[in-house]
């Protein structure tokens, strides 16, 4: 099934000889990685606090969506590409990713017609979706990436919701269906990458 994942390799080639110079300048994956989420973090609590009563400040999420995945490709490149894979930066990277995750769409419970059912429900299958990819390599295969609504599609969304948000200053009322259709599309994910996942291992 095709996601926004899938455009990653094209991303990538945009960005090696950035990497390459990053790399030559000592620049570390696991800074890259912990930079990411640090700004997530500031720019959650910032949108949280601004709220609906500053909806022009949500135009920072979708720049700040595709920086984040532009950083997200450079720590990888830099981990592959250049030596620099650990034990600590694969820890790093599976944890800062649903915390940054988490803080990006927080805000979003306090912006009409959404609540903290449905954000907290997408939060929530959000990160077992990348716990369930994240198990593969237990059960000897990959990590699992299988769609839809992946980390990169719901990048996609929070950002378009921001971006509408920002411009028109409020969301229509059946935005409201965006968020169980997110949940629907991600528990297909987790039967996906489950059963990818067993299927690369040789399991049932």
């Amino acid at each position: 099934m095709l996601t926004i994942y899938q455009l990653k390799p094209a991303f990538q080639g945009l960005l090696r000889p950035l990497v390459a110079r990053l790399a030559a300048l000592g620049v570390t994956a696991n800074a890259v990685t912990l930079l990411a989420m640090l700004l997530s973090l500031a720019l959650g609590a910032g949108l949280f606090l601004a709220g609906p009563a500053w909806p022009g400040a949500f135009l920072l999420l979708p720049l700040w969506m595709f920086l984040r995945m532009a950083l997200n490709a450079i720590d990888g490149m830099l981990a592959r590409e250049f030596g620099q894979k650990t034990p600590l930066g694969a820890y790093l990277n599976e944890l800062s990713d649903v915390v940054a995750d988490a803080a990006l769409y927080l805000p979003f419970v306090l912006v009409a017609p959404f609540g903290w059912a449905s954000i907290g429900s997408v939060i929530f299958l959000a990160l077992l979706s990348e716990m369930t990819g994240a198990l593969g390599p237990m059960v000897g295969a990959p990590r699992q990436y299988d769609g839809p609504v992946g980390k990169s599609d719901r990048a996609f969304l929070f950002g378009a919701l921001g971006l509408w948000l920002g411009l028109a200053g409020s969301l229509p009322d059946w935005t409201f269906w965006l968020m169980p259709a997110a949940c629907a599309g991600m528990l297909l994910n987790i039967r996906n990458r489950l059963r990818s996942g067993l299927a690369a291992s040789g399991g049932r």
